[in-house]
C-alpha cells in the first residue's frame, strides 16, 4: 500500500497530466509517432481512382470483376521510458526537483501513448540499471510507472547513460519509441546513443534547472556534489567564478546539442518551472513539420 500523501500526489499529477494530454498532446503524439507499417485488412470491389497496384489478381480472376487489397496502419507501438534516477536529479531550485519534473514528463508521454492504444515500459537507471517494468497498456499501469519514478530509492548515485541505453539494446529487439529522460550530467555515452538511435526512434529529453545555468551572488556558499559526496566552498560573489561556471555549463550544453545534431536525434530541453506540456506539444509540432518537409 502506498502512503496517503503519495496517493494524493500521484492523483493530482494524473489529473493535471490527463488534461494536458487531452488538450494538447494526444493528437500531436499520434501524428509524429507512426505504427510499424501497413497490414492487410480485407479485399473489396475496385472503384475508379483506386491504386491499380493493389488489385488482388487471384480474387479478381475468381469473381470475374476487379477487387483490390485494403491495408490498415499497424498503429500499436511500444514506448520505452528510460528515466535517470541518479542523485543529481534530486536537485531543484523551483517548486519541483528534476526528478519530479521527470515523473510529470514521463506521465504526459505515457498517457499520450495509452490514449493511442500503445504499450509503455520503463527502465530506471543511475550508474547501473535499477529497475525494469515491461511494456503494458492501461491507466493503472501508467500510474504504477509514475509511482515507481517518484518513490524508487536507487542503489547507485552516479549517472551512466550507457547503462540504460545498452540494456535497452539487449532486451528490446523490435523497434520502440524511446524517450531518454535525464539531466545528461554524464560523459562517454555517444556510442550507445548512436546504437539506440539507429535501432529505435530515440528522443532525448533533457531536464535542466535554472540554477545549473547560472547561480546568484550569495557570497561564500558550501556546495556538495550529490553523486560523489564531495564538498567545496564557492565564492558566488565573484564575477569571475560565476562567469567560468556559466561558460562551462554553456559549453556542455553546446557539446550535447552538437552530438544530437550529429546523430540526427530530435531532442527536447525542459527547465524546471516551465510549462512542460506546452514544451512537449511544441516539440511534437516542430518534429511533425520536419518529417513532412
Amino acid at each position: 500500500m502506498l502512503p496517503k500523501d503519495l496517493i494524493r500526489r500521484i492523483r493530482k499529477l494524473e489529473i493535471r497530466t490527463r488534461k494536458v494530454v487531452s488538450d494538447m498532446l494526444a493528437g500531436q503524439y499520434h501524428s509524429v509517432f507512426k505504427g510499424r507499417g501497413m497490414a492487410f485488412s480485407e479485399v473489396r470491389q475496385y472503384q475508379p481512382g483506386d491504386e491499380i497496384r493493389f488489385i488482388d489478381w487471384n480474387v479478381t480472376a475468381r469473381m470475374n470483376e476487379a477487387f483490390i487489397k485494403v491495408f490498415t496502419e499497424e498503429r500499436e507501438l511500444t514506448v520505452m521510458l528510460l528515466v535517470d534516477v541518479s542523485a543529481s536529479n534530486e536537485f531543484g531550485s523551483k517548486d519541483r526537483t528534476k526528478a519530479e519534473v521527470a515523473a510529470e514528463v514521463a506521465a504526459q508521454i505515457a498517457f499520450s501513448a495509452i490514449a493511442n492504444n500503445d504499450r509503455v515500459g520503463l527502465i530506471l537507471f543511475s550508474d547501473r540499471v535499477e529497475k525494469v517494468v515491461p511494456p503494458r497498456k492501461g491507466r493503472m499501469h501508467v500510474l504504477r510507472l509514475v509511482s515507481d519514478i517518484l518513490t524508487f530509492n536507487p542503489k547507485g548515485h552516479g549517472t551512466d547513460l550507457s547503462a540504460g541505453l545498452t540494456y535497452l539494446t539487449q532486451v528490446s529487439k523490435r523497434k520502440a519509441v524511446t524517450f531518454l529522460v535525464s539531466d545528461f550530467m554524464a560523459t562517454g555515452y555517444e556510442k550507445p546513443l548512436r546504437l539506440v538511435g539507429r535501432r529505435h526512434d530515440l528522443v532525448p529529453v533533457v531536464i535542466e534547472d535554472p540554477l545549473e545555468q547560472r547561480f546568484p551572488a550569495h557570497g561564500l556558499v558550501e556546495m556538495e556534489d550529490p553523486e560523489t559526496g564531495e564538498r567545496f566552498v564557492v565564492d558566488t560573489s565573484s564575477t569571475a567564478v560565476r562567469g567560468r561556471f556559466m561558460r562551462a555549463m554553456q559549453a556542455q550544453r553546446d557539446e550535447r546539442r552538437k552530438l544530437f545534431k550529429k546523430l540526427e536525434l530530435d531532442h527536447v530541453e525542459l527547465r524546471a518551472g516551465d510549462d512542460h506540456g506546452k514544451a512537449l506539444a511544441n516539440f511534437f509540432r516542430a518534429r511533425a513539420r520536419r518529417m513532412a518537409a
